[in-house]
């Protein structure tokens, strides 16, 4: 099915760019008028040069802090924002940053606005920038709106590489263990098996059990290694697909002793990211559809989008986040007394770093239980394979002695 890009504004005077797949591009006008929107101008993108323009509009997230660093520093300086995207062009080194900054100067020279400029841009940059800009120029903060992005985002970032860093070590124990059993299957017992054959004596039950198992392994690698790599390839191209990745998202939550991290690190940046909309002057429903959309776990993100239409209609949201079952009871209760108390953004931000500093001590744990488990399994998998191996030893020696 094509895929079409199109310039289109929105009722409250908001203009963007915005890919859609559908079979035609007058399909694709229907779909984006359906949703109120002001088509200007609609072609086609095909798929080839839209995986070229993905592959190459990329921009590493540290540059994306930085950028927004110098541009606090600019506003804070007094300079308008015309001004200070120039100044941030003209010393731009990286091209995917210069294209960028490029456009987005055009755009506010032609009288788009900042939030604009960079909402026009597609998916290159996370939906709560835009939203956030738009906030901050609506109450006209956006300086200080800029700050409280700015952490949020480090924030996030830095959770990001806790879990990952944390989790590296043990992946790492693993595959090690994986290679050099499959090592020892597949060449070390074979070899052995050519040396016992010539003995003529029967094998203990033991070494029987693996030498057949390494025999299996020797005779069908191809065929094992060609499977699994097929079998690689369909899950990921099935992991990238929209339904893929929601069923994928929902099995990390379901995973023994490392699906509650999963969980709370999806709950703490659904919460950072309504609170950081929030505080900025975005009204709730607006809020939350963007904070639903932050969420990296996509099984996650839906259940919190269906919240939307509840809260549009009055609905109470703590009741609507209690009915996806995907928010745990801390979480629902700070959201009810923050509703309650109209101190809703510090509600949220409480149950944010309560939930960093619970990720940290499960983190810990996996670490403290995984590293020893990991070692105590290769250990009796290695020491399994070196009994096979030296009972028939045993044996044979018995037996030339008597």
């Amino acid at each position: 099915m094509p895929e079409f890009v199109a310039r289109i504004g929105w009722p409250d005077g908001g203009v963007a760019e915005e890919s859609i797949i559908s079979p035609d591009r007058s399909a694709a006008r229907i779909e984006l008028e359906r949703r109120g929107a002001h088509v200007f101008e609609i072609k086609e993108r095909s798929a080839a040069l839209g995986f070229r323009l993905r592959r190459r509009r990329r921009i590493k997230m540290s540059h994306f802090l930085v950028f927004n660093q110098e541009l606090v520093a600019l506003l804070k300086a007094g300079l308008p924002i015309l001004r200070s995207i120039e100044l941030l062009l003209e010393r731009q080194q990286n091209p995917v940053w210069k294209e960028v900054l490029t456009d987005v100067r055009d755009r506010i020279t032609s009288g788009a606005s900042l939030s604009e400029a960079f909402a026009a841009q597609g998916d290159i940059f996370p939906r709560l920038y835009p939203t956030s800009l738009k906030a901050g120029e609506k109450a006209g903060e956006l300086e200080p709106v800029l700050r409280r992005y700015l952490k949020y985002q480090r924030t996030i970032v830095a959770l990001q590489r806790k879990v990952v860093s944390t989790l590296i070590y043990p992946a790492i124990l693993i595959a090690v263990s994986i290679g050099l059993i499959s090592i020892l299957m597949t060449f070390v017992i074979p070899r052995f098996t050519e040396f016992f054959s010539e003995f003529g004596s029967e094998l203990p039950l033991l070494t029987r059990l693996v030498v057949g198992t390494a025999t299996a392994l020797r005779a069908n690698i191809v065929w094992i290694v060609s499977g699994l790599a097929i079998l690689v390839l369909v899950l990921t191209r099935y992991g990238r697909s929209e339904r893929g990745r929601e069923f994928f998202h929902a099995q990390l939550l379901k995973l023994w002793f490392v699906g509650g991290i999963f969980r709370r690190f999806s709950i703490t940046q659904f919460t950072r990211s309504l609170a950081t909309l929030l505080s900025g002057g975005t009204p709730l429903v607006p809020a939350l559809e963007t904070a639903s959309e932050a969420v990296g776990n996509r099984f996650v993100s839906k259940k919190i989008a269906q919240t939307v239409p509840r809260v549009r209609e009055g609905g109470e949201l703590w009741r609507a986040l209690e009915d996806t079952r995907m928010m745990t009871n801390l979480t629902i209760e700070m959201v009810k007394v923050g509703e309650s108390s109209g101190a809703l953004e510090e509600m949220l931000n409480s149950a944010s770093e309560f939930y960093d500093e619970e990720i940290d001590a499960q983190l810990a744990r996996v670490i403290s239980f995984v590293e020893p488990a990991v070692l105590v399994f290769m250990g009796i998998v290695i020491a399994t394979i070196l009994m096979a191996v030296y009972l028939p030893l045993f044996t044979i020696l018995s037996t030339m002695k008597g």
